[in-house]
């Protein structure tokens, strides 16, 4: 495809859903600078060769891509949803290396267990030194907590993605369960030293950990760095979460709090969920029009990005890009990055996230870390229907006219059961509780799932009052 070669309709579908009613408002009346803006975007939707934003990690000097590729949202075969499309995998990979990006991030854990698989014969096909590849140690199951289980899973990884180093090594999630959880998957069965002598034997050239949860397990380890010598820490760090993560779920820290602590140690900082997990590229309707007559040019997605990229102590930022207009939008935001102005910035914490934080919606990421349930609840396809007819003020509430009231009632009712199979619904969940430990964003699901079922129960029972 050309540069100048696309569609109205593919430019829509590149910005996002979400935007793309915006956008074309702005088509048919933005004025003329805004409207030259527009045309100039709709030329270089093809991202630019050459340009990628690197960032250097300081202590192997490795030149890392400022976009990193999350393997843990692979498309599927489009006639077969369980099976992932190797074809299109190998595309994506090869479009992001021709474009610059170099760092892949993946885990036994994804993908139903698939996801180093398909890194590697994807990566495989080129030469070592042209990516860098990052797994963890994903040991939550008791089995794979034993020594021997554990043991065999990081052998496990290195075959799966098919390479004798790995580049960038995690200790998977620290801070779910607290410190016992911690000694117990890391520590007890000798692991954690383990891995250092790996380091030291050069199958590991950068050892770090990713954190969700107790903030007295991140802390810890950071006051270990002098013993274990941290090369790199993944956090989750985005507009929201940079002052509102604790207020929104009290077992989750602010990102500001984890970034600075990291600087201090001068411990680069890996970037997970810069999108929450698709919330920043979905935002309100009047959100996202406040953002697009900012910036007519670009997707509500680059806000974000370029967020998370702005800050000199990010070494990468992680995406999970499922088709191709993401990845090519996602390097449009760093090839190159445009930083963002400290005016931007205090926008985006004083007035978006503060609004954001204001809808109180449910803080799910779809990423599916809770799934399977044994009695095939939909979890995060409820949580995300529910956030999104929240965001688009489609729930029934009691401020509405009697009419709005009955109109937003049915649409919630019909759209729900358009969503989510009947008996996939919340009214299945029995409470057994096994999918919350699995939540990095600790939210208390068969609280939600209740009181999700108790408001639709009782949508039904107005349904027939009324």
């Amino acid at each position: 495809m050309k540069k100048t070669d696309i569609t109205r309709r593919s430019f829509l579908k590149l910005i996002g859903a979400s935007s793309a009613a915006v956008t074309a408002t702005a088509l048919g009346s933005c004025g003329s600078k805004e409207q030259q803006a527009v045309e100039e975007y709709k030329k270089q939707v093809e991202p630019p060769v050459g340009q990628m934003t690197y960032r250097t990690n300081p202590g192997t000097g490795d030149k890392v891509s400022l976009l990193g590729y999350g393997m843990m949202r692979l498309p599927s075969k489009p006639d077969n949803d369980e099976e992932y499309d190797q074809e299109m995998i190998n595309k994506q990979v090869d479009y992001a290396i021709e474009h610059g990006l170099n760092y892949f991030d993946t885990s036994p854990a994804y993908c139903r267990g698939l996801s180093e698989r398909c890194t590697g014969i994807a990566l495989h096909r080129y030469p070592r030194d042209k990516y860098f590849v990052a797994t963890k140690l994903s040991n939550f199951s008791p089995e794979t907590q034993t020594r021997q289980g554990s043991i065999e899973m990081y052998h496990n990884s290195l075959k799966e993605l098919q390479v004798d180093y790995i580049d960038y090594y995690l200790l998977h999630s620290i801070g779910g369960g607290g410190m016992e959880a911690f000694n117990a998957r890391y520590v007890d069965n000798g692991m954690l030293d383990y891995l250092v002598e790996e380091r030291k034997a050069g199958r590991i050239r950068n050892l770090g950990f990713s954190y969700h949860g107790d903030v007295t397990v991140f802390d810890y380890l950071l006051s270990q760095h002098d013993k274990y010598h941290w090369d790199f820490v993944q956090i989750e760090l985005n507009y929201l979460d940079w002052d509102y993560a604790n207020e929104i779920n009290d077992r989750n820290t602010d990102a500001r709090y984890l970034y600075d602590e990291l600087q201090k140690l001068n411990i680069p900082a890996v970037v997970m969920e810069p999108l929450l997990g698709g919330r920043l590229a979905n935002l309100p309707q009047y959100l996202a029009t406040e953002l697009k007559r900012r910036d007519p040019a670009h997707s509500i997605a680059s806000w974000a990005f370029r967020y998370a990229g702005t800050p000199e102590g990010v070494l990468t930022v992680l995406s999970g890009m499922t088709y191709m207009e993401h990845l090519k939008d996602n390097l449009l935001s760093y090839c190159p990055l445009v930083p963002l102005t400290e005016a931007e910035q205090e926008y985006l914490h004083a007035d978006v996230a503060q609004k954001i934080f204001g809808l109180e919606n449910i803080p799910c990421n779809d990423c599916k870390y809770c799934m399977p349930c044994p009695y095939g609840v939909d979890i995060p396809g409820i949580f995300v229907h529910y956030n999104k007819c929240k965001n688009e003020g489609l729930l029934p509430t009691g401020i509405d006219t009697d009419s709005e009231y009955r109109k937003n009632r049915r649409r919630f009712l019909i759209s729900i059961n358009r969503s989510i199979p009947r008996e996939r619904q919340a009214d299945h969940c029995i409470g057994c509780g096994q999918c919350q430990p699995h939540c990095p964003q600790n939210i208390r699901i068969p609280r939600e799932l209740r009181k999700l079922d108790k408001m639709v129960e009782e949508l039904k029972r107005m349904s027939d009052i009324l």
